[in-house]
């Protein structure tokens, strides 16, 4: 036999001896479970109030090089990494109150995804942590509740579909005779319609002071403020364009007198006399209500504006027929603002311009910046004067 063909048949000799190896093996291979996949790392807390009130933030961020936290009114606070790859910090006791914060990682702002609590709102959101405390007027408490209707209608002034929510108190009855006072409250520049209650807890706020009897039972109108919808899509820049700033005011005047409040007092037990509306607002909404407010007192004889925004300086132009006659209208005019807050000169404008007019008015500054933690106050100071 050549040497070729005894090499050609040890090589065959040597793929069968492989192919019956392997065939053995087969089973074997087959048997071996494949490995469980790792397990996922525990939830966190966060934040966690301790019993001091300090509170603990956590973020699981392995590969961020850097995290802090950012709380509002407060210098950011830099946050450490453990061997896990979470970061933490604890800040000192914070007073009882609700909060907005995030956690910013490599320079990029995010909200804190162990936290299901939010602060909505349509440019940027942010976490909420509530610091409970007794007596505040935001707290739920054993006072009975009253209700949130929401309502959603297509805007035929707006040309948008759009949503308001009403808060009925307690013991309100859609069949009784009884007819109630309205506050027609308006949020901030970026909020949506929810504002009011989901970070202002309006709701509860007026629950509370029912309760206490500090305030009369009332109807409280939460709308959506914007008269031009692209006013809230261009960003803060949108305040410069003067044009669009007077269409956004003079639209939600517009879908405000014509369609909102038409509905309320036909399908609610809402008092249509003047005396019993009043207009507030805080921010964008507070100059909404200025304008809006004492442009109408044949329609309102109450007008609040927490931290007003937005105004036009030349007051006299903005309010053409405001003067010492309005006195005999007006029940209250109420403006403050905090004493932190950049909007602080613009308020005190106002007021001396007021002065000059001689229209009597409340000027309020209170510790503070732009925050809910200045408005909420403020809404449970003005709800007791009202009506």
């Amino acid at each position: 036999m050549s040497t070729g063909r005894r090499y050609a048949g040890r090589m065959v000799m040597v793929a069968s001896a492989v192919t019956v190896l392997l065939g053995g093996l087969a089973p074997v291979l087959r048997a071996q479970p494949a490995p469980p996949p790792p397990a996922p790392p525990p939830p966190l807390v966060s934040p966690e109030v301790l019993p001091d009130k300090r509170v603990t933030f956590r973020f699981r961020a392995p590969n961020a090089n850097e995290v802090v936290l950012d709380r509002e009114s407060v210098p950011r606070l830099a946050m450490q990494k453990d061997a896990q790859g979470v970061w933490s910090v604890t800040t000192d006791p914070l007073d009882p109150d609700i909060y907005g914060y995030g956690f910013v990682a490599d320079g990029v702002r995010l909200v804190d995804p162990s936290n299901a609590a939010m602060i909505p709102n349509l440019l940027n959101k942010s976490s909420l942590l509530h610091v409970p405390g007794p007596g505040l007027p935001w707290e739920v408490g054993a006072a009975a509740r009253g209700t949130l209707h929401r309502h959603f209608y297509r805007s035929r002034v707006v040309g948008d579909d759009r949503d308001f929510y009403v808060y009925t108190p307690p013991g309100y009855d859609p069949h009784e005779s009884k007819r109630y006072p309205v506050l027609y409250l308006l949020h901030g520049f970026s909020d949506d319609a929810s504002a009011w209650t989901s970070v202002g807890q309006a709701h509860t706020i007026l629950d509370n002071l029912i309760a206490a009897g500090k305030a009369k039972p009332m109807l409280v109108v939460m709308t959506l403020g914007y008269g031009a919808p692209e006013f809230v899509s261009r960003g803060f820049g949108a305040f410069r364009d003067l044009a669009l700033r007077q269409r956004n005011y003079d639209r939600y005047r517009d879908a405000l007198f014509t369609e909102v409040m038409p509905f309320i007092e036909s399908n609610y037990r809402a008092s249509a006399d003047r005396e019993s509306r009043a207009i507030a607002g805080l921010s964008m909404g507070g100059a909404e209500s200025l304008y809006v407010g004492l442009n109408a007192l044949d329609r309102f004889a109450s007008v609040g504006a927490f931290s007003s925004g937005g105004l036009p300086e030349d007051f006299a132009a903005t309010f053409p027929g405001l003067d010492a006659a309005a006195n005999a209208k007006l029940k209250l005019l109420w403006v403050a603002c905090g004493t932190d807050d950049r909007l602080i000169d613009l308020n005190r404008k106002l007021h001396g311009w007021l002065d000059t007019k001689g229209v009597k008015h409340t000027m309020v500054e209170t510790p503070g910046a732009h925050t809910w933690m200045v408005w909420r106050r403020n809404l449970a100071t003005l709800a007791p004067l009202l009506f």
